[in-house]
């Protein structure tokens, strides 16, 4: 069985508490205190595992937890640090908050390894805590907590070309004949139930790896039958194949079933419209001459621009494909840069209580602004500046502190300096 989505609540190791004990040893009346420190609790990381290509192992456990570290001992013993819990994925796995939808990370790309969760800190033990007037501390620090969060987990397709189209319109076979993917395949609608990958080798020429997409239906963007389950997979992809029926062996107007795929495309995900896009008319071994001509002719009259092109081919026999395909090759070289990666937009472990305190002041000597404090320093320490989401999240955090009001009060100008623990920002209203 094929599974490309799963919910699961993970967790990370409690830290052990800190001990509290006493130096007891013979001939010495009064020893000190060397209670030891707990051991920090164990990580929950996420790693790609290239040989796995579904996420099935997921759907029959919920939960998963790393280990609590051990309470410190006696003579400063350090207690054990719990195993860290390494999850293994697919490659493609994007991995979401449930409740938010928002992303966690994309395991994709040379993103292999990622801790979505650390593990508590160990306490410190109660010989952190004697001083000159507290010689005998009767008491430890208490282990770090545990963080829990429920994830939602997406497989989507590692593909530079997919190949979408209503059922039974021949992806399937198309995807067959070009690479060395051997999906099933039968004159039913719903045969494909997965997505189907393969390579294709062109000589003189870049491959290209190519995803048969199931077959899509119209409503698929609203979930019916299995459309999101579906088109998640398309996300990815730079390049797209519209197959169409240009026979009409199903009764529907070849046409039509492009304006309807496209239009289920771009209300699942707008980003799609821009995608690039050819459209392989098949099935034309079926036609005669006079029929084949005028079929292509409505197609090429509706859709083909400078942007798309029609491709009269016929997975059966072969005919047309290697026009195809060298065709395709040159658009995924071309946008080679542009699949989809997913920037992180959920963090965690970023929960900062609200009494942590921050200031704004200004600073005539150096003639800037400066906003700091614990609650500040976590922010930064949590957000990746250099990302487009990690930026968003950092700006709607200075909004909804109210630190864009306080700065104004301050008489803060367009173009004026603002410094945060080392980073610098130009004041734009």
């Amino acid at each position: 069985m094929f599974a490309d989505h799963a919910e699961v609540t993970i967790k990370s190791g409690r830290g052990g508490d800190g001990h509290v004990s006493f130096h007891r040893e013979k001939y010495v009346a009064a020893g000190g205190p060397d209670g030891g420190d707990g051991g920090r609790g164990g990580d929950v990381i996420f790693e790609v595992d290239k040989g796995l290509n579904t996420l099935q192992d997921f759907r029959y456990r919920k939960k998963y937890s790393a280990e609590n570290g051990d309470e410190g001992g006696s003579n400063r013993k350090t207690g054990k640090s719990g195993k860290d819990l390494v999850l293994k994925v697919p490659e493609g796995t994007v991995i979401f908050e449930a409740e938010s939808h928002k992303v966690i990370t994309d395991m994709s790309g040379d993103n292999l390894r990622f801790k979505v969760l650390s593990g508590g800190r160990g306490g410190k033990g109660n010989w952190h805590f004697a001083t000159s007037t507290m010689q005998i501390p009767q008491y430890a620090e208490a282990g770090g907590n545990a963080t829990e969060v429920r994830i939602l987990m997406e497989l989507k397709c590692i593909a530079d070309v997919g190949i979408v189209g209503y059922p039974n319109v021949g992806k399937s076979t198309l995807l067959s004949r070009v690479t060395n993917a051997r999906p099933k395949i039968a004159d039913y609608h719903f045969t494909t139930l997965e997505p189907n990958l393969g390579v294709v080798d062109l000589e003189g020429a870049q491959g290209f790896v190519l995803a048969d997409i199931p077959g899509l239906i119209e409503g698929a963007a609203e979930g019916v039958g299995l459309g999101h389950d579906f088109l998640r997979h398309i996300e990815r992809t730079k390049v797209l194949i519209h197959v169409v029926d240009a026979s009409a062996s199903e009764g529907r107007d070849p046409a039509d079933d492009i304006e309807k795929i496209d239009h289920e495309l771009i209300s699942y995900n707008a980003d799609m419209s821009k995608r690039p896009q050819v459209i392989a008319a098949n099935k034309l071994d079926i036609l005669s001459g006079k029929d084949r001509e005028d079929i292509l002719k409505r197609i090429r009259d509706r859709y083909e621009n400078g942007e798309v092109k029609v491709f009269p081919i016929s997975a059966a026999t072969g005919e047309g494909l290697n026009e195809l395909l060298y065709y395709v090759s040159e658009l995924v070289i071309k946008h080679k840069d542009e699949g989809a990666r997913f920037e992180q937009e959920y963090f965690p472990e970023f929960r900062i209580p609200e009494s942590e305190p921050f200031t704004v002041s200004y600073s005539e000597k150096e003639n800037e602004y400066v906003i700091e404090g614990p609650r500040i320093e976590k922010m930064l320490g949590y957000t990746n500046l250099n990302s487009e989401k990690g930026f968003l999240f950092f700006q709607k955090f200075i909004k909804e502190n109210g630190i864009d009001k306080d700065l104004e009060r301050l008489g803060i100008q367009e173009g004026d300096t603002v410094r945060m623990y080392g980073h610098y920002f130009e004041y734009l209203r």
